[in-house]
């Protein structure tokens, strides 16, 4: 089960799933796009599934996740990139921005790991990996709010290792720095960043790709992976 997987991140997850071989629930709140990428690895001969969902809704993540219980079976494996972000100075941040910025990256990070437990807890077996950020590592200015929740994912990935351990789950985060996805050229649009300039800054002398952070999610998923509750700097070098 992979959030945010219409695009971006999300999207280069669920395609390494689906080429891994995994049964592949998408869910997103651009409900369209989603099925437009489900379509696509279906075509490609992988089982795939769409589900418009919304993760700062709790009620309706536990009804996604039953959907995709009745479609897909037990969810062995939770990736949660479903994110926002907005640039906007600390005095400027009203409450309405705060509360949605956390409620999509840190609350509904937790409800979709906390609705996929019952099966990975019946089943002694469960991956979980989480996108964080490394501006939650480094700070980053005029994303405060943005920082703040993916230091709150950072956490909660940490908790939940130790709490998980005994019963065979493992829990990672990610924290990605430069990605050229979708959501980063739509801030260059908005003349907030510049990804080209950004790229020309990292350490390994590009942006990342959805790609990259595809891989390291497949590695954490796999098998017999010993990895649990680390920060997998997946950044180009960007912050060591």
């Amino acid at each position: 089960m992979v959030t945010g997987a219409a695009s971006g991140i999300g999207l280069g997850v669920a395609r390494r799933f689906a080429g891994d071989g995994h049964h592949v629930a998408l869910l997103d709140r651009d409900g369209g796009a989603a099925a437009g990428a489900a379509d696509a690895l279906q075509a490609e001969g992988s089982t795939a599934h769409a589900y418009a969902t919304d993760v700062a809704d709790w009620s309706a993540v536990r009804d996604a996740f039953a959907r995709v219980r009745t479609d897909l079976g037990p969810i062995g494996i939770v990736v949660t990139s479903a994110g926002i972000e907005s640039f906007d100075a600390a005095a400027d941040i009203t409450p309405d921005t705060w509360d949605r910025i956390l409620a999509v990256n840190l609350t509904g990070t937790f409800s979709c790991i906390q609705s996929a437990l019952p099966d990975m807890i019946a089943s002694g077996w469960g991956r979980v990996v989480t996108i964080s950020s490394s501006s939650a590592q480094s700070g980053a200015p005029y994303m405060a709010h943005y920082s703040a929740s993916k230091g709150g994912v950072i956490g909660m990935t940490k908790a939940l290792a130790r709490e998980l351990a005994s019963r065979g789950i493992t829990v990672n985060t990610i924290s990605p720095s430069l990605v050229d996805t979708p959501m980063a050229r739509d801030a260059e649009a908005r003349g907030l960043v510049s990804v080209d300039a950004m790229a020309a800054a990292v350490p390994l002398g590009r942006a990342g790709t959805p790609d990259d952070i595809a891989a390291a999610c497949s590695f954490l998923c796999s098998e017999g992976s010993y990895v649990t509750g680390q920060i997998i700097g997946v950044n180009g070098g960007m912050y060591i």
